[in-house]
C-alpha cells in the first residue's frame, strides 16, 4: 500500500498527463484515418452528428439538438452541409407533417463504415505492437476508466462478453 503522501497526490496528475497525451495521440490517428477514407471535409461536429444519427435513426432536429446538446440553428447548419454532401438526408415524419426525420444515406452509412474500419486498422497495428502483457493492462485500465465513468460491465450489471462497450461518439 502506498503511504507516501506526496505520492500518491502525484499518481493520479501523471496518470492525468499520460491519458492526455494518449488522447492527443489518438486524435492525430483518428484524423489520419478520416484523410484516408475520404477527400470530403467532415468537421468533428459534423462527424458527432453522423454518429449520433448511426444510433439514433429518424431523429429530429430537436431532439438531435438536445443530444449534441447545440442549440438548433447550429444543429439546422450542420445537417445543411451533410445533406449538401450527400450524407444526410430529412424526410417527413409519418407521426407530424410538420416534422422532419433525419436519416444517413448510404453514402453516409459507408462514409462511417469505412471511417470504422480505417480507424479499427490503424489501432490494430499499434496494440499488435505492443507485449501481451501490455494490452492485458491497457484493457485493465480502459476497463477500469470506463467503470469510473459509469459505462463498464461493473456499473451496468452486465459481467459476460466483452469488458469494453461499443463507444462510436467522442
Amino acid at each position: 500500500m502506498n503511504t507516501n503522501p506526496a505520492e500518491s497526490q502525484r499518481e493520479p496528475q501523471e496518470t492525468t498527463q499520460a491519458a492526455r497525451e494518449l488522447i492527443e495521440l489518438l486524435e492525430v490517428l483518428w484524423e489520419r484515418g478520416r484523410d484516408m477514407v475520404s477527400s470530403t471535409p467532415v468537421s468533428a461536429s459534423q462527424l458527432r452528428v453522423l454518429y449520433s444519427l448511426d444510433r439514433e435513426e429518424g431523429i429530429n432536429l430537436r431532439a438531435l439538438g438536445e443530444l449534441l446538446g447545440s442549440a438548433p440553428p447550429s444543429v439546422s447548419r450542420m445537417c445543411d452541409r451533410l445533406e449538401a454532401l450527400g450524407f444526410v438526408q430529412r424526410l417527413p415524419s409519418p407521426v407530424s407533417r410538420r416534422q422532419l426525420e433525419l436519416h444517413l444515406t448510404v453514402r453516409g452509412k459507408t462514409y462511417l463504415r469505412d471511417l470504422r474500419v480505417q480507424r479499427e486498422e490503424a489501432l490494430l497495428a499499434v496494440i499488435s505492437a505492443m507485449s501481451p502483457t501490455s494490452r492485458k493492462a491497457l484493457l485493465r485500465g480502459l476497463t477500469g476508466f470506463q467503470e469510473a465513468l459509469g459505462e463498464g460491465p461493473s456499473s451496468n450489471g452486465s459481467h459476460g462478453g466483452a469488458p469494453l462497450k461499443d463507444v462510436r461518439s467522442a
